[in-house]
């Protein structure tokens, strides 16, 4: 089975008021693919070659990736990136909590280590040209939220700390696949 971690920044962020996703652009996507082993990077002139290695997996692991990475990526993409399996850390989380969690807290609190910094900090390393301190940032997103997959998979739990109480509090966590259909065409060509 060939999984995916991906992350995605953006060039710009949304207006007030506005979250259409079709308003973003991409400036960078990190993925770790399982069945080579490697980190590997995309920007923005890069997305064909993202595209054909994302038609060929079988699952795509992310961060609030159902409410945020793929419907960007779908407003650049000639097919339909929803067809793919999916699994969202966050919507799953979210299905025993009852509410939403930062992946920084979640790491932090499961794995001892987090993010480097905030979306925000991405928009404007792209703004500024600093290309090496985006890409560091986004394949680092990657790397927690594929060491968090990982966790959750083999431990069947994530943790957070709870602020109120200043505890730890475990999370039950189904990473599993299901039963895992492929699409029976190229998602991106109509023929």
């Amino acid at each position: 089975m060939r999984e995916i971690v991906l992350d995605i920044e953006t060039q710009n962020i949304f207006e007030r008021g506005n979250r259409d996703a079709s308003k973003l652009r991409i400036s960078f996507v990190g993925i770790f693919d399982y069945a080579t082993g490697k980190y590997e990077g995309f920007f923005e002139q890069d997305l064909p070659r993202l595209w054909q290695v994302l038609e060929q997996c079988d699952r795509l692991i992310g961060y609030n990736i159902k409410g945020f990475d793929i419907p960007v990526m779908n407003a650049h993409y000639a097919g339909d990136l929803t067809k793919l399996n999916q699994l969202d850390l966050m919507e799953e989380v979210t299905k025993h909590t009852g509410f939403r969690l930062k992946l920084d807290d979640l790491a932090q609190a499961t794995l001892g280590v987090g993010k480097s910094g905030s979306g925000l900090d991405a928009v404007k390393y792209y703004q500024e040209g600093q290309l090496d301190k985006l890409k560091e940032y986004c394949l680092q997103d990657v790397k927690v939220t594929k060491q968090l997959y990982e966790h959750g998979r083999m431990h069947g739990s994530v943790c957070y700390v709870d602020r109120f109480k200043n505890e730890k509090i475990i999370v039950p966590v189904n990473f599993m696949p299901s039963q895992i259909v492929k699409p029976a065409m190229n998602l991106s060509l109509g023929f």
